[in-house]
């Protein structure tokens, strides 16, 4: 899906304007004045910008349908999102697609060209996929993002972020001046949210963190981050999400390690499980069924034109302390 024709970004600057100016322009034109309507056209036509790199999308059929992308249906945090979202669908008598792009772009585009040949509008929920093709895809039905921001396009963000930034202060609190992020895939945008938020934290509290990463957002990956972690100095350790810091968790019993006295974990999601763990796992947790629901009311606001549109709405998360994470051994 990379282009190496002239992008949406290059009519931008060419006309000063923003890029989801250029993206509404061929989705929604009528949400555009018609001075600028012909400003990005010409700018356009002038550079050789054509929006059909996913011509083989077709109108929709009369069937009311969505669909909801998910990075891995396998991972439990996806569980309530999905039920919220099919729940609130199905009151708004739509048909809930689901699909699975197994944290591949290539595998979430070719999806997301299939179902949306017979789907009105689409939910992306922490897609892989390049800001520029997000783009693209406005241009031939609604989408709203979760967890991702795309400038123009609709987006609900839980703050966890700011949840690492708690599970910081929470380590440091404890006296960890050695904090290791286990750093999930490499283009997940939230990934790098998440990072930066630890960087920022250890930073403004004096206290060293290390990048270990990037590993695949699951059990085996949370094992692999664990093996290079026990060669490390640090006392305590944040993971990506929960299946990783679970993985981990595993890892470093079967190596003799105890958690949390010879290691604090501390997990993201709060996932169905998270407190099943021995010990359970202290976990960043924010509001995922509502998450779900209100995704479905603004991707309909938006087919039907109908309510306020919004381009971001925002999600306080919080800190579940359970009993992966103490002091470190030395007291320091």
């Amino acid at each position: 899906m990379d282009r190496t024709g002239p992008t949406i970004y290059d009519v931008a600057h060419l006309c000063g304007v923003a890029a989801s100016t250029v993206s509404r322009t061929f989705a929604n034109p009528a949400r555009v004045s018609a001075a600028t309507r012909e400003q990005v056209r010409a700018a356009a036509q002038e550079i050789g910008y054509e929006p059909r790199p996913l011509a083989r999308v077709e109108a929709p059929g009369r069937t009311r349908t969505l669909t909801l992308v998910v990075t891995d249906i396998s991972n439990p945090y996806y569980a309530p999102m999905i039920k919220a979202a099919q729940a609130r669908a199905g009151e708004k008598n739509y048909t809930l697609a689901l699909a699975d792009s197994d944290e591949s772009a290539k595998v979430e585009v070719s999806n997301l060209r299939q179902l949306l040949a017979t789907s009105s509008g689409a939910i992306l929920a922490t897609s892989r996929l390049s800001d520029e093709v997000i783009h693209t895809l406005t241009h031939h039905r609604a989408l709203v993002m979760v967890n991702r921001t795309v400038e123009g396009v609709p987006s609900l963000v839980v703050d966890t972020a700011e949840g690492m930034r708690k599970a910081v202060r929470h380590l440091a609190a404890l006296g960890h001046r050695r904090i290791a992020y286990l750093s999930g895939p490499r283009n997940s945008w939230i990934n790098s949210a998440r990072w930066r938020a630890v960087q920022s934290e250890t930073h403004a509290l004096g206290v060293e963190a290390d990048f270990h990463g990037p590993y695949t957002p699951n059990r085996r990956g949370g094992e692999e981050a664990t093996d290079r972690l026990m060669l490390a100095r640090s006392t305590a350790a944040i993971a990506y999400n929960d299946l990783m810091a679970i993985g981990a968790l595993q890892r470093l019993r079967s190596a003799g390690l105890s958690v949390p006295d010879d290691l604090s974990l501390v997990g993201c999601d709060d996932i169905f499980g998270a407190d099943l763990t021995v010990p359970g796992l202290t976990s960043i947790s924010g509001p995922t069924e509502r998450v779900g629901s209100d995704a479905v009311d603004t991707l309909d606001a938006q087919i039907s034109r109908h309510g306020p549109e919004r381009d971001s709405q925002h999600y306080d998360a919080h800190l579940v302390v359970r009993g992966s994470t103490g002091r470190p051994k030395d007291g320091n």
